[in-house]
């Protein structure tokens, strides 16, 4: 009997803050009713578990919170008729803020094992307002300091990965190029970049944020700028 067949993973990485759950669920409402491509939402099952209990993961609950957010995913992916996953967060982060806040590194390499097997990670660029929400978020210092542990964790596993810039639907359309450009079609009405056949993500796994600002203020540009005439 043949196994059912797997769904591409889009995985969302990032720190506190850094609008990745906003963007995968922008994500999964754009490819399900715009686009109409079967997609499934993994939400982010730490903060789930955080309001649940109350309160943050002890080191000990870290690795259990982990293998859940991994099962879920896997779940999802083999869901019957999903085309799409879009998995708000995976192992990685999680691994990462056991480093951070417990000194322990002990579940990075099977997340890095992990974030191998997935079809796309977007890492969600240092742009947006770090805003607090009275819960869970600790300072734009974590944020920051998760973010490099995550693009460490990436360059060591051999991930590619694209970061993504913009608020609202600007945010939307770059995460919507880097899937359709993963995927081999594009997403949006008109990309030019696309339609020509060329990548535009240049240097997509550079660690370098000042790099990666002045690739973001190209991209803006271009995709204001006029086309030129055939």
């Amino acid at each position: 009997m043949n196994a059912p067949p797997v769904a591409t993973t889009i995985t969302l990485l990032g720190g506190e803050s850094t609008g990745k759950s906003d963007l995968a669920q922008a994500l999964c409402r754009h490819l399900n009713d715009v686009l109409h491509i079967p997609t499934a939402l993994v939400a982010e099952q730490l903060r789930h578990w955080c309001e649940t209990m109350g309160r943050a993961p002890r080191a000990d609950e870290q690795s259990a919170r982990a293998a859940e957010q991994t099962a879920l995913i896997a779940q999802a992916a083999s869901q019957q008729g999903v085309e799409l996953v879009v998995a708000d967060t995976t192992s990685l982060v999680i691994a990462a803020y056991s480093e951070l806040y417990f000194n322990d590194s002990s579940l990075l390499l099977a997340a890095r094992a992990e974030q191998r097997g997935y079809g796309l990670t977007l890492l969600m660029g240092l742009d947006l307002p770090w805003v607090a929400d009275g819960l869970f978020r600790d300072s734009p210092a974590v944020r920051d300091a998760t973010d490099a542990v995550l693009r460490r964790e990436l360059q060591i596993a051999g991930v590619r990965y694209q970061t993504i810039y913009g608020k609202g639907p600007a945010r939307l359309q770059q995460a919507l190029r880097a899937i359709g450009k993963h995927l081999g079609r594009p997403l949006l009405a008109d990309d030019p970049v696309l339609r020509q056949g060329r990548g535009r993500w240049v240097c997509d796994s550079c660690s370098d944020p000042d790099c990666e600002h002045r690739l973001f203020s190209q991209l803006l540009t271009t995709d204001h700028a006029k086309d030129p005439p055939p």
